[in-house]
């Protein structure tokens, strides 16, 4: 498989680059800075050097071509707002258009537990990411393309347990970026998963065993 992740400087997206590396797939990311790409180069990773907030859709879709799936886990983590449109907003949008445009049809984005934080009185620039993120969800969800959106509860650092609870609903606790990068891998090697929402929390499923249980008959 070949596989582009937007975000694979991120927690989660290195997690993911480093995995499917071990499966033998191929990766691709979008990076920044030239020593970026360098450093991931070592690793085998072939990394394209832009900013998905300045670059065109036709930019994008040059460096999309030929992959098998998309997968956007990129985030501005709750920062300002211009950020926030930037990344997690017009960057999904425009990552779609560019994938149609690349003849890709698998998308997949990182998105966020609805209720995270609820219990918290949140500032505006963090109420503002929760409400940009619940629109991309939509964006992608009316889309053409073979997308599936991901959502975890509270990111942890620290070794994966290898044990996940994975549905259509799930409680907001925490997870690890490991499990939550292990789960995705999965995901992406079980071509039967495909315009679904799934929120993904830890739990007693080993993740092989609770990807196939979301596998629609």
């Amino acid at each position: 498989m070949d596989v582009f992740i937007i975000g694979i400087t991120g927690g989660i997206g290195g997690l993911l680059a480093r995995r499917l590396r071990a499966r033998g797939d191929a990766v691709h990311g979008l990076v920044r800075r030239e020593e970026q790409q360098a450093e991931l180069a070592t690793h085998g990773v072939h990394a394209h050097v832009g900013d998905l907030s300045t670059m065109t859709e036709e930019d994008l879709a040059a460096a999309f071509r030929d992959v098998d799936v998309i997968v956007f886990s990129a985030g501005s983590n709750g920062g300002s707002k211009e950020v926030t449109k930037a990344v997690d907003g017009d960057g999904v949008v425009k990552a779609m258009n560019a994938a149609r445009l690349a003849g890709v049809e698998r998308f997949v984005l990182v998105s966020v537990l609805p209720e995270s934080w609820r219990e918290r009185d949140l500032g505006e620039e963090v109420e503002y990411y929760f409400a940009v993120k619940k629109r991309a969800d939509i964006a992608v969800s009316r889309s053409d393309l073979n997308w599936l959106i991901l959502r975890p509860s509270l990111l942890l650092d620290g070794p994966g347990t290898g044990a996940v609870s994975l549905g259509p609903a799930e409680f907001h606790g925490e997870i690890t970026r490991e499990d939550v990068a292990a789960t995705l891998a999965e995901l992406l090697h079980e071509p039967r998963i495909g315009r679904q929402i799934l929120e993904l929390d830890a739990g007693s499923t080993p993740i092989e065993e609770a990807v196939r249980a979301n596998v629609r008959s």
